[in-house]
């Protein structure tokens, strides 16, 4: 019986390793699956998506994340806005993203303070005004499209650009607006005081073109830092998509769907929509 026994355990060992040897393949297959994926395309981004950021990347009607567990806040957010994508007063009822893994993302309590400590908004990456009108709106308010920004900057010049941005639409010849905008972490500047762990980014970017593509020129690129004053004027932070992409850590590819050839061309030169269509000099 002792000899059966002994027996019937080495017909099994051969399959217990089969199946150990199955597991770590396709954890291996999955793993360089999500690393490799490209750079996904969605109406939010129809230049393409930015590359190069974490494999947590949600796509959702209003917009298109791209989560980094790191700093808890999103690499880039892309979206579309349309003459009926707009909605005002909509509510902001703040909410951890579901689809993201709690230890990923920031709740409502890691806020506590900090408007009072450091004089912070909760800031919409792609903006509840801009995109209240969608099927999914509450998503907006999802704290993987939040960060901190300076309540000055926040209400003054990033406010400023993204009314350009809605009349960019609402003009009488209006066109949908394609954007991508993400927070920079260049400096150490201070911590979430209820979430000590977490550093508030140092400045914003966004990144805006109209038309079939950026290929056309009609594109503008926006940096600030979070020390700009609530009188600035964004026309005054112009600068190229190249400059942004040397800042961004992880280091992105923003347009990622442009041939290189036209890429390195138009991401090299301020486009012309600030100074056509956005009261730029």
């Amino acid at each position: 019986m002792h000899i059966l026994r002994h027996f019937r355990t080495l017909l099994y060992l051969p399959l217990l390793f089969l199946s150990a040897c199955t597991t770590q393949i396709k954890n291996a297959q999955n793993e360089a699956s999500l690393q490799a994926l490209p750079a996904p395309m969605s109406v939010n981004c129809p230049a393409g998506c930015p590359a190069g950021g974490s494999i947590q990347t949600i796509t959702r009607e209003a917009y298109t994340l791209n989560n980094n567990p790191d700093t808890k806040f999103a690499n880039w957010v892309a979206y579309t806005i349309t003459k009926t994508s707009q909605a005002s007063r909509r509510p902001r009822n703040w909410k951890r993203d579901p689809a993201l893994p709690e230890s990923d993302t920031l709740s409502p309590t890691a806020y506590t303070g900090a408007n009072g400590a450091l004089a912070v908004d909760l800031g919409h990456q792609a903006p509840l005004a801009s995109l209240g009108g969608t099927a999914d709106w509450q998503s907006l308010n999802y704290l993987s499209n939040i960060t901190p920004q300076k309540s000055a900057l926040n209400r003054g010049p990033w406010a400023r650009l993204e009314d350009k941005e809605r009349a960019l639409v609402n003009q009488d010849e209006g066109t949908d607006v394609h954007s991508v905008t993400g927070p920079l972490f260049e400096t150490a500047i201070a911590v979430l005081p209820a979430a000590s762990a977490v550093q508030i980014p140092s400045g914003y970017w966004k990144v805006i073109f109209i038309g079939s593509g950026p290929d056309k020129g009609k594109y503008a690129a926006f940096l600030m830092n979070q020390s700009v004053s609530r009188t600035a004027n964004f026309c005054d932070y112009q600068v190229t998509v190249e400059q942004i992409e040397a800042k961004t850590n992880p280091h992105l590819n923003i347009w990622s769907s442009l041939p290189s050839d036209i890429a390195i061309e138009v991401k090299a030169m301020k486009g012309t929509l600030a100074k056509d269509s956005m009261g730029c000099q």
